[in-house]
């Protein structure tokens, strides 16, 4: 990650990350998903993003009680979604702060 990006730029990318983030667990329901999965659907819209930029939104997104993440000997993560993560994504409950939810428009 370009450490000269805006403070702006930084909250936008971290909150689109959560939400692409969120998106993709809710892909892998009901198994859930390792990391490693993660990190390139990730780097297909910002190709900068890190392993550890990824550990570091999911455990803000644990500390939001929306994934779970089971850590094993090896430091590998694996993460699946609350009851709270599954209803953020379906659009059942309202926005939180700090995840770039899109809206629902209809045309």
């Amino acid at each position: 990650m370009n450490p000269t990006y805006s403070a702006a730029v930084l909250k936008a990318r971290h909150e689109a990350i959560r939400w692409h983030l969120l998106s993709a667990v809710d892909l892998s329901r009901p198994v859930g998903i390792y990391t490693e999965a993660l990190l390139p659907i990730v780097q297909s819209v910002y190709p900068d993003a890190t392993h550890q930029e990824i550990r570091r939104e999911l455990d803000y997104l644990e500390a939001r009680e929306m994934v779970n993440i089971a850590r094993d000997p090896m430091d590998r993560w694996f993460v699946d979604l609350t009851r709270t993560g599954i209803e953020f994504v379906e659009y059942t409950i309202d926005a939180q702060p700090g995840v770039a939810r899109p809206r629902i428009t209809q045309g």
